[in-house]
Parts: structure tokens; C-alpha cells; sequence
């Protein structure tokens, strides 16, 4: 086997493709280098000097073989086919494999990939939440276990990895009645094991020595055996940028009226409320946002809606970008302040009242959407009434 295919990655979404490549370039300048947790970002304000990352050409990343499962919808796979060739540029082999699309795809999948599965001796994912992930946990023989940035969801997996629970997105909620409690219970024992391969400590104790790493800009901390890698989006700094700074102010989607979160008439309010008191111009939407949902924010708000071709961080790390980036409690509010360091971009957040939730909105909303606001760092926080509460 090559030693690119002996570093396996598994990838389901633009941004974990980025994070991977951002992995194998942290790897590949400091291979041993772990954290107790991720540290803060202060001192690292956006306004500030800030020091850049020292370039390295291309193909000075560790070696690694990308596996792209893509979703169906075709902003996504569009996304990830931009990431994919930059992947290429840099020197990756990247596979793209369909697991989608029919009930036979999976298995073929599955099929397809046994035998690289078994083979490889590290094992990168994007997403431990996927049961299709999951499933490929169960072949795995690696030595060593990698987990990359899938946004915010990273701080939930360890929390939950942490109290030994099962891994569930903190945004779902039960449903499908008598049926979807059967593939539940169908589908425990292969969520079960996926959680044991998470789990090193455990594994050393039945004599199966394993390393599981966490690679995240994420405010969270190691246990039982887990390390840490900061991601500090040093390639997207070496690759991109310094960006072009606009006078206007850039407004970050969300897809939080898509997961059945905010309510859609309380999402438009807060954006039109945004957009007025702050000058925004420009809108960039969440590849998961609806077409019908983007064309009244447009028509509500004035805004130009941008979807953007490749992940945020490197949009706004190629510009042109505004001079204050406002977003909803998400992922970008703590990537972005890393991947525009030194450029002088604010990043400010606004917080989501809990009036905007709608009924059928998660418990953990209202919590996990807190403490994604109140852990990052290097942001300017905005109170929720900032948008009215009632539309």
C-alpha cells in the first residue's frame, strides 16, 4: 500500500474536505504535536498584526488518501468537486464515491472500500455522526483514529463521547414513530461499536493499543487517552490571501431555519433587522438554504445573495470581503477569526433568542446555540434584541 493510501479520509461535506487538507498540512509540520485543549483565541485579533504561517509549496502536505462521499444536493457536490480539485493541486489522491443516490448504493459503497478500510493504518473522518461513517468504523483496523472539524458538531461529539452517550446531532429530535424506532434499534449495535472506536482508553484496556485524534479550532477539551490538534487554518493563510477589505458588511446564512431550529418568519426579521441597523450588503448562504427562503430574504432585505463555490473560510481568505462579518451562532464564528488573522475583518455574532426557536425545536437548542456563542473568542457579540422577536 502506498503511504498516501495508509492515511485513509473519509469526507462528506466542503468543509471537512478543507479541514482534512488543513490536517495533513499541520501534520506534516509538526507530526507530533499535541494540545491538552485548544487554546483560546486571544491575542489573535482580527485587527491586530497577527503573524502569518511561513508559505510551504504545494505538496508539502502528509500524505493522505481522500474518500469524497457525496450528499445529493448539488450545491454540496459542487462544492466539494472545487475542494476536491484544489485536494489534487496539493498532491492528495481523491476518490470520489457515490454511497447515495439508491438503496444499493451504500452497500456498493461499502463494498468498494472494505478492503483499503481494513488496510489502512490511519483513518481520517469528517463527520462521526454519519451512520454511513459509522458503518466504516466497523471494518476499521488503523492504529490510529483522526476526527477533523465538521463545524460546531465537533463539540457536541466530545461532550457526548465524554458522558459515554450515544452520538446524536444536537439539532435532532425523535420522530418517524414505530418504524423509526425499529431502524434505531436496528441500526444500536453498529452506533455502539463506532462509539468504542472513539474510545482509547478502553481500547488499551482490551489490549488493542489505538490513538484517537481530534484535530479542531473548537473550544474543547481531550479525555480518556484522546489528543488534540489545533486547527489553526494555517494552509488557508499560506494558500490564500491576504484578501482585498471592502468599506460594506458581509451577513453569514445559516441553516438553522432548514434543521427546523429558528422559526423562518423570526430568521427574517432578525436578518432585515441586521441588515438595516448595520449597513449589510451582501448575504452568503448556507449551501443547505433553500432557494425559496434566499429569494425573500433578497426581495425583504435588498441583500445580494452570494452562494458561495468553496467553503467561507476561503472565500472570505480570498476576498473580497467585508470590514465586519456578522453571522448567527455557528461554526464560522470561531474558524473565521483564525483564517483572517492580521487582515483586520471583525467578526461579530448575534445572539438567538429563545423566542425564535420553534416547537419542535430540539432541548438542546437553546443551550448548545448559547454555548457556541459564548466560547468564541476574538468576536464582537451583538445582543439578540439587536432582531425583533415577533414578526
Amino acid at each position: 500500500m502506498s503511504s498516501s493510501a495508509s492515511t485513509l479520509a473519509f469526507v462528506e461535506s466542503p468543509v471537512q474536505l478543507l479541514n482534512v487538507l488543513e490536517w495533513a498540512y499541520a501534520r506534516a509540520a509538526a507530526p507530533g504535536r499535541a494540545l491538552d485543549a485548544v487554546p483560546s483565541q486571544r491575542g489573535r485579533r482580527a485587527a491586530g498584526p497577527g503573524p502569518e504561517p511561513r508559505p510551504r509549496p504545494a505538496g508539502t502536505l502528509a500524505p493522505v488518501r481522500i474518500v469524497v462521499l457525496p450528499p445529493t444536493d448539488p450545491m454540496s457536490r459542487g462544492q466539494l468537486r472545487r475542494m476536491a480539485a484544489l485536494a489534487r493541486d496539493e498532491g492528495c489522491e481523491v476518490q470520489w464515491q457515490e454511497a447515495r443516490g439508491s438503496r444499493l448504493a451504500p452497500l456498493k459503497a461499502l463494498a468498494a472500500l472494505a478492503r483499503d478500510v481494513r488496510a489502512a493504518s490511519t483513518v481520517v473522518v469528517g463527520d462521526p455522526f454519519s451512520r454511513y461513517v459509522q458503518l466504516l468504523l466497523t471494518l476499521v483496523r488503523a492504529e490510529e483514529l483522526v476526527v477533523v472539524d465538521d463545524g460546531t458538531a465537533t463539540m457536541e461529539f466530545v461532550a457526548q463521547t465524554a458522558r459515554g452517550e450515544r452520538l446524536v446531532r444536537w439539532h435532532r429530535v425523535g420522530g418517524g414513530g414505530l418504524p423509526g424506532r425499529v431502524r434505531e434499534l436496528a441500526y444500536a449495535p453498529v452506533s455502539a461499536a463506532a462509539r468504542r472506536r472513539f474510545a482509547p482508553a478502553g481500547a488499551a484496556a482490551a489490549g488493542k493499543a489505538r490513538r484517537v485524534e481530534v484535530f479542531t479550532s473548537m473550544p474543547v477539551a481531550p479525555h480518556g487517552g484522546m489528543t488534540l490538534r489545533a486547527n489553526e487554518f494555517a494552509w488557508t493563510r499560506a494558500r490564500f490571501g491576504p484578501p482585498r477589505l471592502t468599506r460594506g458588511t458581509d451577513l453569514v446564512g445559516t441553516s438553522l431555519v432548514e434543521t427546523g431550529v429558528v422559526d423562518p418568519d423570526r430568521y427574517l426579521d432578525a436578518v432585515r433587522s441586521l441588515t438595516l441597523e448595520h449597513g449589510a450588503t451582501r448575504y452568503f448562504a448556507h449551501r443547505r438554504e433553500s432557494p425559496e427562503k434566499l429569494r425573500a430574504l433578497s426581495r425583504e432585505t435588498g441583500l445580494e445573495i452570494v452562494r458561495p463555490d468553496l467553503p467561507l473560510e476561503l472565500i472570505a481568505r480570498r476576498g473580497p470581503v467585508g470590514r465586519t462579518i456578522l453571522s448567527f451562532p455557528s461554526t464560522v464564528v470561531h474558524t473565521l477569526p483564525y483564517a483572517l488573522t492580521g487582515t483586520g475583518v471583525t467578526v461579530a455574532v448575534c445572539d438567538v433568542d429563545p423566542a425564535w426557536l420553534t416547537g419542535s425545536a430540539s432541548p438542546r437548542a437553546k443551550s448548545f446555540l448559547a454555548g457556541v456563542t459564548d466560547t468564541a473568542r476574538d468576536v464582537h457579540r451583538l445582543p439578540a434584541q439587536a432582531a425583533p422577536t415577533g414578526g
